[in-house]
């Protein structure tokens, strides 16, 4: 059994309360989500389901978050979310939102690594099905495929995440000038690439998303409210990227091939 400390295991946006509607047609019909309520009691909480698979939760942003923008947070598997917060933070990282428990779903906490790229992690319960969940599939579109960190020094970032998540480095691609891609792996898997920020404002982390047809998903991308960043590009293995931004200005990522029929 493929052990779960270190696997992605949720995506959150949070996002304004004015846009929700707007925003969620907007990944419904890119991605082929159902949203509905979560049913939490005092709670504004959505869930979006990929076919029977949840894949993600969106919430309002409210007066409490101190002015933080419209964002998604990726989330990992952790076996101790107590002392995972704790080892972060003692490796020059910061607490961001202590742990807590969720009813039913585990114990979570968000922090920062030690450049300021937020994240999430989640101790989840054991005896609820898979405690892996099932937000992340490479094999299935609609569920999160990669997640890529952008960050002033890529190599400590590795360092980092390699003691606190057990990740190792995979293969090294090589960017525009000096620039390199560095892939990460969990349990022999790559899950994601880190390198510098030619795009992004701070640091950050950038989860990307399965479609079936990157060229369709762009061209439909302006028409249902968001706009493109960066895309289509043709990445190693045969795969296709975009960047792109929803309605509210959350940027986002889409993997696939260039064609459906491919």
């Amino acid at each position: 059994m493929q052990k779960i400390h270190g696997r992605p295991i949720w995506y959150e946006l949070s996002g304004i309360p004015d846009k929700r509607q707007h925003t969620e047609q907007f990944y419904s019909r890119l991605l082929g989500w159902t949203v509905q309520d979560s049913g939490m009691e005092g709670f504004s909480y959505r869930l979006a389901r990929s076919g029977d698979d949840m894949v993600a939760g969106m919430m309002d942003l409210c007066s409490q978050d101190n002015g933080t923008p419209p964002c998604w947070m990726t989330y990992f598997a952790v076996d101790d979310a107590d002392r995972c917060a704790a080892a972060a933070e003692q490796a020059g990282g910061s607490i961001l939102r202590p742990p807590a428990d969720i009813p039913d779903t585990g114990r979570f906490a968000i922090l920062a690594d030690p450049q300021g790229a937020a994240f999430g992690i989640l101790q989840p319960v054991q005896d609820k099905g898979d405690p892996a969940g099932t937000a992340f599939d490479q094999n299935k579109p609609g569920h999160g495929h990669w997640h890529e960190l952008m960050v002033p020094d890529p190599q400590a970032a590795l360092s980092f995440y390699a003691d606190l998540l057990g990740w190792r480095a995979s293969t090294k691609v090589p960017m525009d000038g000096e620039e390199i891609y560095q892939l990460f792996a969990h349990e022999g898997q790559d899950i994601g690439g880190m390198h510098g920020m030619p795009m992004a404002p701070s640091p950050m982390w950038l989860p990307y998303f399965g479609v079936q047809d990157v060229t369709d998903a762009v061209r439909r991308i302006p028409d249902l409210g968001g706009s493109l960043v960066h895309g289509p590009q043709e990445v190693p293995g045969g795969a296709f990227i975009a960047i792109a931004q929803d309605p509210q200005g959350v940027i986002f990522a889409i993997v696939g091939p260039e064609h459906a029929s491919q």
